[in-house]
């Protein structure tokens, strides 16, 4: 089969070669996958760049979801069966025409999804489902503040928050992005290039603060998002877009200053919460837990709350292409490339 490889850690041009590999066997638990199309998140920007140290050692094979059909199952697998349309979750070994993973990290899908459709459940929608339903849970009339509103993560929030009845307010960092975000429900858009988002949420809520923050940015913005928490406001990071844009050693640094110092009593003085999320960690550690979002993420789709964008699609064979056009941000949901 093919599969990509990272071979050298540098810009998207230089690092990739592809490899024909053997085809995996899956063990009991597990289910071999022939892959539609593959989706690409943040993560593999970094891990293409050598800032993301969950990766495995250079030559890799990454990528973190697919689509495509069940090839092969293992033993004691009973939710999917041979030929089942499927979205899975894989830790690492993605970029391939065929992909293993753990049959709880998999999920039937209808076959009108695209590929961008289903890869975005597995990833992006489980990420907003375990942040916003089970790391924290939202009341209709609660101030929520979704930063990169326009990516996967981001539009899964936005769409879960409107359906709890939320007041929305969404950051971009792109002109282009703001009018669809006001169509997607935010009450509010911020052009975080324009405009300071914590001077607005102060200004526009007279002093109060929002209840919820989920940030994928990092950095400062974790700084000046504690302090534009009400009582009993929370803040989950999921993600760390700044630290990515330099492998300089100083820059990472004053990116790592920037989120702050913090002590338990700050917090528990001022009633509020500082939540991570790894995605990856907890699939390791608890698949019981990935199984469970995944499958209620299938549940809001067929009930119409989750609507998951048509992304871009790229050919395989442009992953360079592909892995620019996310770095650079231009994405709006769901960035896959298809064999």
């Amino acid at each position: 089969m093919k599969a990509i490889y990272i071979i050298k850690h540098g810009s998207a041009e230089e690092s990739f070669e592809f490899r024909e590999t053997p085809k995996p066997v899956p063990k009991p638990g597990e289910v071999l996958i022939k892959v539609e199309g593959f989706g690409l998140n943040f993560a593999d920007v970094m891990a293409r760049k050598g800032m993301y140290k969950e990766a495995p050692p250079i030559p890799s094979l990454i990528g973190y979801d697919v689509c495509g059909t069940v090839e092969r199952v293992g033993g004691n697998v009973s939710n999917v069966l041979e030929g089942d349309r499927v979205t899975g979750m894989t830790r690492f070994g993605g970029y391939a025409e065929y992909a293993l993973t753990d049959a709880r990290a998999v999920a039937k899908i209808p076959e009108n999804i695209s590929i961008t459709e289903a890869t975005a459940l597995t990833t992006q929608y489980c990420t907003a489902y375990y942040c916003a339903a089970e790391m924290v849970n939202l009341f209709e009339g609660d101030r929520v503040l979704i930063h990169s509103a326009a990516g996967g993560v981001g539009t899964g929030l936005m769409q879960y928050a409107q359906h709890k009845g939320c007041e929305i307010f969404a950051t971009t960092g792109s002109d282009a992005k703001v009018d669809m975000l006001k169509q997607m429900g935010a009450q509010h858009v911020i052009n975080t290039s324009r405009q300071e988002f914590d001077d607005y949420i102060m200004e526009q809520t007279k002093g109060d603060g929002v209840d919820v923050i989920f940030d994928a940015v990092g950095a400062d913005f974790i700084k000046r998002g504690i302090k534009s928490l009400s009582p009993g406001g929370r803040i989950v990071c999921f993600g760390a877009a700044q630290m990515s844009d330099s492998k300089n050693i100083f820059f990472q640094l004053s990116k790592a200053i920037q989120f702050g110092f913090y002590h338990p009593a700050e917090f528990m003085m001022n009633s509020k919460s500082l939540i991570g999320v790894n995605m990856l960690k907890l699939a390791d550690g608890k698949p019981e837990v990935l199984k469970r979002c995944l499958e209620n993420v299938v549940k809001l789709v067929e009930q119409g709350v989750f609507k998951p964008l048509n992304g871009k699609i790229f050919k395989a064979e442009d992953i360079a292409e592909a892995h620019k056009f996310l770095e650079e941000r231009k994405s709006t949901g769901k960035v896959a490339c298809a064999w």
